[in-house]
């Protein structure tokens, strides 16, 4: 017999209502009529507009079933994902009125990109570049939009550790480069929803070759996480816009390639100079005017 589908936390949140306190019911219905704005904006911004202690959302979701405002943030995001057939038109919400309205869109982007960075786990991603450092060659994959996050960790990590740093695909069909996987070397895969077919086949021949896997991604159940060594998690769904951001998962790649130069200690800054010299004798960056 199949499971009952889960309720959404905004159904979950309004059946409660009738018997949480009058305070916490003020703030729940706040929520209900904000939640676009629960999932973007701070919990101490949305406490000064709902003219409540920023304590009592956390209240409110423990009252619910939830371990914490975080938790109940979360459940809301994942909720608001559009589907897999309007990834993008599902996210599209109609001009404001008014005449600062592109700029408050403006606004409100720049202050969830700022308040998503924060609550990226650094932790968890100083573990991973522990793992990189020790890997005897690191493979890196990303697709569509991803592959900018892909290009420009492959860039960091190569200005130091070029022979053996290689973005999957790009020297021939991806299928070369799965059936070359080995043990002792890491793969890193970065997506979001929705996920390429490319990106878990990537995952799936990492963990199948007994390499160390690293998926950046926006959940735990992203299919690419699924059997790997680091999960680093990132907020697409959060900021406003019809596209998914990349911020998060662009502070991760360069948080990954710096702390993976750090380990490497000098080793890793002679090679790094040794990349600037010939950088410089190759004319490639415009020379400064004295």
């Amino acid at each position: 017999m199949a499971e009952p589908a889960k309720s959404s936390p905004l159904s979950e949140l309004r059946i409660a209502l009738p018997s949480l306190p009058m305070r916490l019911q003020e703030v729940g219905r706040f929520v209900a009529a904000n939640d676009y704005d629960a999932t973007t904006r701070s919990m101490r911004d949305l406490a000064a507009e709902a003219g409540a202690d920023p304590a009592a959302f956390t209240r409110l979701a423990k009252a619910i079933g939830y371990s914490g405002w975080d938790e109940l943030r979360a459940a809301l995001t994942e909720a608001r994902r559009p589907s897999q057939t309007s990834p993008f038109s599902g996210r599209a919400r109609g001009r404001r009125p008014g005449p600062n309205a592109d700029v408050a869109l403006v606004t409100d982007k720049l202050e969830a990109e700022a308040a998503g960075l924060p609550r990226i786990p650094a932790q968890p991603i100083a573990e991973a570049a522990r793992s990189l450092h020790e890997a005897k060659r690191i493979w890196i994959a990303g697709y569509r939009s991803c592959r900018s996050v892909a290009e420009l960790l492959n860039y960091e990590l190569r200005l130091f550790r070029p022979e053996q740093v290689q973005l999957v695909g790009v020297s021939g069909p991806d299928d070369l480069d799965l059936g070359a996987f080995r043990p002792g070397e890491a793969v890193i895969v970065i997506g979001f929803l929705p996920y390429t077919h490319a990106s878990v086949r990537v995952a799936q021949a990492a963990h199948h070759s007994g390499a160390t896997l690293i998926a950046i991604a926006d959940s735990l159940s992203a299919p690419m996480a699924e059997g790997a060594d680091h999960v680093l998690l990132f907020e697409a769904a959060s900021s406003p816009g019809f596209f998914p951001s990349l911020t998060g998962a662009i502070a991760i790649a360069q948080s990954l390639a710096a702390v993976t130069f750090s380990l490497g200690g000098m080793a890793a800054k002679k090679r790094l100079e040794h990349t600037e010299t010939r950088l410089t004798a190759a004319s490639i960056y415009v020379s400064e005017k004295g």
